[in-house]
């Protein structure tokens, strides 16, 4: 794995890792007309950025979900060590992106599919795992119509799950009890809110 830094010395020589580079710095990192909210599209990459936390890999040759789902493991793994080897404060910061320029550039469906079978286990880790693609689908969360995961080249994203994830959490009972398994106890009040408001639209079980 290669620092922002080591990218913008040319210790690399990989213009892909260049290009989403400078899409994580252009496009991450500000305010965006039709994100719904004030801030960043991602309040976490200029931090990273700064305290040099920000972690870039790629994986040429690999297409599909079945050959890449055993190596986010062990990037999982990595990640948990670049975790622990900074202070408390900064583990939060620690990202890692993996590029991966050879899933199909115009269908996301592989990548999902990718992005959805490795889920559960980061989850249960602790971290959050989400798919970038030039064609992605998913919506913002503040305005349906902002496309907040479409990046130049295909790659998957790496970081600590945050208390203010929970909205990402709410499609899988699993996911959801991962994370209240490590967050009840310091739930802020708006979330209790918005679990509140999950269990009165959720239709009974059976």
């Amino acid at each position: 794995m290669w620092s922002a830094a080591d990218v913008d010395a040319g210790l690399v020589d990989d213009e892909r890792l260049r290009t989403v580079l400078a899409w994580s710095r252009r496009f991450l990192t500000t305010g965006h007309a039709e994100l719904g909210r004030s801030g960043p599209v991602c309040p976490y990459a200029g931090p990273s950025l700064r305290r040099d936390l920000f972690r870039l890999s790629v994986v040429p040759g690999a297409a599909d979900a079945g050959q890449v789902g055993g190596l986010l493991d062990r990037y999982r793994e990595r990640f948990q060590e670049l975790a622990a080897a900074v202070p408390d404060r900064d583990a939060e910061l620690v990202a890692v992106l993996v590029v991966l320029p050879d899933f199909d550039h115009a269908d996301s469906a592989p990548l999902d599919e990718l992005q959805r079978s490795v889920k559960q286990r980061f989850v249960s880790a602790g971290l959050m795992v989400g798919q970038f693609h030039p064609r992605c689908p998913e919506p913002g969360l503040w305005r349906r119509s902002f496309r907040p995961l479409r990046s130049p080249v295909p790659l998957i994203a790496i970081r600590r799950m945050m208390a203010g994830d929970l909205p990402f959490m709410l499609r899988s009972e699993q996911h959801l009890g991962a994370y209240l398994a490590r967050f009840a106890p310091q739930i802020p009040a708006r979330v209790r809110d918005q679990l509140s408001a999950r269990a009165v639209h959720s239709p009974p079980a059976g």
